[in-house]
């Protein structure tokens, strides 16, 4: 899990990134960094590259050329059996929640610990109690992800993906699909998931309204490039012709919802 004491210090760090795939370049000179406990999110449209470089950060793929860094160490040197170690470090969770569905929520979330520890079964059991407690999925164990509204499977999905203490979250189109309320709750989610865990977070979403609320640093993608970075803040004020064509697009309220976020984060107790 996160480390408190290493928190805002650099965490992951993509310099200079580039995915060509024959004479097409998918991803062109991408540079962004991601602090220990932030919450970063990706954003753009379709064919942005949002989920080429998803990939490519989870170690599923690897680049043409430049580097991606975490803590220091250069993954994109490293064997397919290295790299293994390094994808432990990361939780996922899939745009459809990827649960299986012949599965129980129990054996569900267990999947990770059978897969990848030798911890006995009554152990395995009850980490996964815990976790769905955590979670308010105390009683759920038993049901099928066909029984459960869109919103609790993403909080199954996210019990499973945090069951061998990563270091950090990756969400793949959270809210696709989603009411706008579900929406809400599962920014709330991420949110509520950092705070608790002290998980780095990278979010790739095409959800203006959903980065507004929640980021610590958004990326605009575009065509590959990035097309604008900053803090949601600096980003509305400052973000240039793209990024306002985009907030447009969304339909969104912008300062609204930067207000809103700025009076909750006032009222949050410090320390």
């Amino acid at each position: 899990m996160g480390d408190e004491s290493k928190r805002g210090q650099d965490h992951i760090v993509v310099e200079h990134l580039e995915k060509r795939f024959g004479d097409t370049v998918v991803l062109n000179d991408i540079s962004v960094n991601m602090r220990r406990g932030d919450v970063t999110v990706i954003i753009g449209g379709s064919g942005a590259g949002k989920t080429t470089l998803l990939k490519i950060l989870i170690g599923l793929d690897r680049p043409t050329a430049g580097s991606i860094s975490i803590d220091g160490l250069d993954i994109v040197k490293l064997s397919e059996r290295e790299l293994d170690r390094v994808r432990r470090r990361f939780g996922m969770v899939f745009q459809y929640s990827a649960l299986l569905d012949s599965m129980n929520v129990l054996e569900n979330v267990a999947f990770p610990l059978r897969e990848h520890t030798k911890l006995k079964e009554r152990e395995i059991r009850d980490r996964v109690r815990d976790k769905l407690a955590v979670l308010g999925l105390e009683n759920t164990q038993r049901r099928y992800p066909s029984e459960l509204s869109g919103g609790m499977r993403k909080r199954v999905a996210l019990a499973r993906a945090l069951m061998l203490d990563p270091e950090a979250i990756l969400y793949d189109e959270p809210t696709s699909g989603l009411d706008p309320i579900t929406s809400r709750k599962v920014d709330d989610l991420i949110l509520e998931t950092r705070q608790r865990f002290g998980v780095t977070s990278i979010v790739i979403s095409h959800d203006m309204a959903g980065a507004l609320r929640m980021a610590d640093h958004i990326v605009l993608l575009s065509q590959g490039k990035i097309a604008a970075s900053g803090q949601p803040r600096e980003l509305v004020g400052e973000g240039g012709d793209l990024l306002r064509e985009f907030i447009e697009s969304s339909g969104i309220a912008a300062e609204r919802l930067l207000s809103e976020r700025e009076s909750m984060a006032g009222q949050l107790p410090k320390g």
